[in-house]
């Protein structure tokens, strides 16, 4: 077993497919399936169970998974360890909320890529949840989740705070009319993400009911569909004020102790910081400092 193999078991796991696995690792699926297969063979069990539609891990599999991608992580921040010499420079990985990166992150981002551009920066959007577990298992280098959070391979730090307010169409004036809706549907992105869950918990306090939820991946067409009727959702209100403000929707204040949200900037404890990501969370700090004061 050799760290290529173990890039390859990642690869065809979280992908779910050899061939798709071929794709992102840039070779042919029959390059793909023998390594897996020598792998299997080495080991003594099967890590996948083949079916019409992918594969999935066998039990042996999922056991193996978590130290697969972390000896990959290892390598990769020996190496990184290695070369990091001089200016910041290299690739860096982060993860970010879809509302952050729509209303924090472009100044920070084209101020970084200015001062230091030898790096390459690229993010990831996805919810707390899915950005969590890709730091823990070393996919992103950083990301910006939603607190609280509290896991012990990762060092969180408060970024900025964020006021969660509920956002109707305009027609809905007031808290009580969600009542009297008929046929009321939440407008959420996937689950996994913490806005939906507070929303979730805030309605089941206030004993309303709801349709299933409608998900979006798009923040424009989640405030788009409140907007026309659809239904409600639960945002920061730094996301939704110019559409209130231009009419097209309502915002209502709920309890502090349920508004209230602070913004993590979490990465693995064990995990080498490069120069690259040091450059990172100090611009972040700088850029966001004034934010933590005033809160």
């Amino acid at each position: 077993m050799d760290v290529a193999d173990l890039k390859f078991f990642e690869a065809v796991a979280r992908l779910g497919s050899m061939n798709k696995a071929a794709t992102s690792l840039h070779t042919v699926q029959s390059n793909v399936t023998a390594r897996i297969r020598a792998l299997e063979q080495e080991i003594g069990v099967p890590l996948f169970q083949r079916h019409a539609r992918g594969v999935s891990l066998t039990p042996a599999g999922e056991r193996m998974l978590p130290y697969a991608a972390r000896i990959a992580k290892l390598v990769s921040d020996a190496r990184q360890a290695a070369l990091d010499d001089g200016p910041p420079s290299g690739p860096v990985v982060l993860g970010t909320l879809e509302t952050t990166a729509a209303m924090r992150l472009a100044p920070l981002l084209s101020g970084f890529a200015r001062q230091y551009p030898q790096v390459r920066l690229s993010l990831v959007t996805g919810t707390s949840c899915s950005l969590t577990a890709d730091v823990v298992e070393g996919r992103l280098d950083a990301a910006f989740v939603a607190g609280p959070l509290d896991h012990p391979d990762l060092d969180a730090e408060a970024i900025f705070h964020e006021e969660l307010v509920l956002v109707t169409p305009r027609t809905m004036r007031s808290l009580e009319a969600l009542n009297s809706a008929e046929y009321l549907k939440t407008i959420v992105f996937r689950l996994g993400c913490s806005y939906r869950q507070r929303l979730e918990t805030l309605l089941g306090e206030m004993g309303i009911r709801t349709a299933t939820p409608l998900e979006f991946g798009s923040l424009d067409t989640i405030v788009a569909c409140v907007a026309g009727g659809i239904g409600i959702t639960l945002l920061p209100r730094s996301v939704v004020a110019a559409a209130a403000q231009q009419g097209m929707v309502s915002i209502h204040e709920i309890a502090p102790e349920q508004a209230h949200v602070e913004t993590l900037f979490i990465r693995r404890r064990d995990a080498y910081v490069s120069s690259a990501v040091l450059a990172f969370v100090t611009a972040a700090r700088a850029r966001f400092g004034a934010l933590m004061e005033a809160a």
